[in-house]
């Protein structure tokens, strides 16, 4: 797939707009353009995406709609590079040779913003695309009950509550109530937005279960990230990689094994695999927009505004992606397993998506 870069030498094109016709939000965008357009040689011509293999599909959705729609602009590259790798991407600097926007399962950091700054990355365009429920699925011939974060963090921590190394080897060593099989767990790798959320959503509550851990995190909060989020490396819990697609078609072809991926690849993938309640409920789109179920997450695109007036088509490509036929209830990415953000978000998202207003940094963590 391929998205123009239009930048050429001592000049900006944007397509039908002129620079002073940008709106708000843009006013260091839009002399950094003229910087841009300096930079990187040129020899791109596409919009360039990274980052998250969660939103990965839903981003080619849209890539593949604006083609349709705009068939004056190549469509643009989506490539699948984890979280972590695909903002740092973004925030490595400015042009041609730098990606415009990245997806995460995450909401971005406070360093990585400082990180982006640090190179020139001055303003991030910020959007919410919709809400993705982080499951544990098996296979369709398996039978696993359901689990609790507490199950999750005492068959899968290195050091559970520190105590020592992990001697559980099945299920039932970790619950009685669970299966007599060897734990097997194949999940995302450290630099994935999704391993974050895992460490957040599952790790992590199942570790602060445990009253002492809690006090720990007060006393001595490094430790308390050590006993809570570092997994054993013993074969219990096995790095997929970035391709979640590779997670599905190992749990699904091994009964025995669970994996951990986002709710959309459960849905596109029904008649293989099935997700697994957490404390008795069900990850299904209405808990997931509900926030019923226990391990929701928001996820997002982040857009170099100092890009937006040097690349054709990216004004319209956000358009795309923040209209309600796209990203609403019944719209195209629903479809494929994205549930929709509340109405106020989307509401919200689409105003950005006109204006082009950078993100509010304060609020970061």
């Amino acid at each position: 797939m391929s998205q123009r870069f239009s930048v050429r030498f001592g000049t900006v094109s944007t397509g039908r707009r002129t620079l002073a016709a940008l709106g708000p939000g843009l006013g260091l965008a839009c002399s950094a353009a003229l910087l841009l357009a300096g930079c990187g040689g040129g020899g791109r011509t596409q919009i360039r995406i990274v980052g998250s293999s969660t939103v990965y599909p839903f981003t080619t959705a849209v890539a593949e709609q604006f083609k349709r729609k705009w068939q004056d602009f190549p469509a643009p590259i989506v490539e699948s590079t984890g979280t972590g790798g695909g903002i740092k991407l973004l925030c490595a600097g400015l042009g041609s040779q730098f990606p415009d926007a990245a997806n995460a399962s995450r909401r971005i950091k406070k360093s990585e913003v400082e990180d982006c700054a640090s190179h020139g990355v001055k303003g991030l365009i910020e959007l919410q695309v919709g809400i993705d429920g982080l499951v544990m699925a098996q296979s369709r011939q398996a039978n696993f009950p359901g689990l609790t974060e507490r199950d999750v963090y005492l068959a899968l921590a290195a050091n559970p509550f520190g105590r020592g190394p992990n001697r559980a080897r099945t299920w039932k060593d970790v619950n009685p109530a669970l299966p007599d099989i060897r734990i097997e767990v194949i999940g995302p790798p450290p630099t994935s937005g999704t391993r974050d959320s895992f460490n957040e959503l599952y790790m992590l509550k199942g570790c602060n279960s445990e009253p002492a851990m809690k006090a720990l995190k007060k006393s001595d909060e490094g430790r308390h990230k050590q006993i809570c989020e570092k997994v054993r490396e013993d074969g219990a819990f096995v790095e997929g990689g970035e391709n979640d697609n590779l997670i599905v078609q190992k749990i699904a072809a091994n009964p025995r094994a669970l994996g951990v991926f986002g709710y959309s690849f459960v849905e596109e993938n029904g008649d293989r695999v099935k997700g697994l309640p957490l404390n008795g409920v069900e990850p299904s789109y209405d808990n997931i927009a509900s926030g019923a179920f226990p391990a929701s997450r928001p996820l997002y695109l982040y857009v170099k505004a100092q890009h937006v007036p040097a690349v054709r088509g990216m004004r319209e490509f956000l358009a795309e992606f923040a209209r309600e036929s796209t990203w609403g209830r019944r719209g195209y990415l629903s479809r494929k397993g994205l549930v929709a953000s509340p109405d106020p978000v989307r509401r919200a998202g689409e105003t950005v998506a006109r204006s082009l207003a950078v993100m509010d940094v304060g609020a970061l963590t």
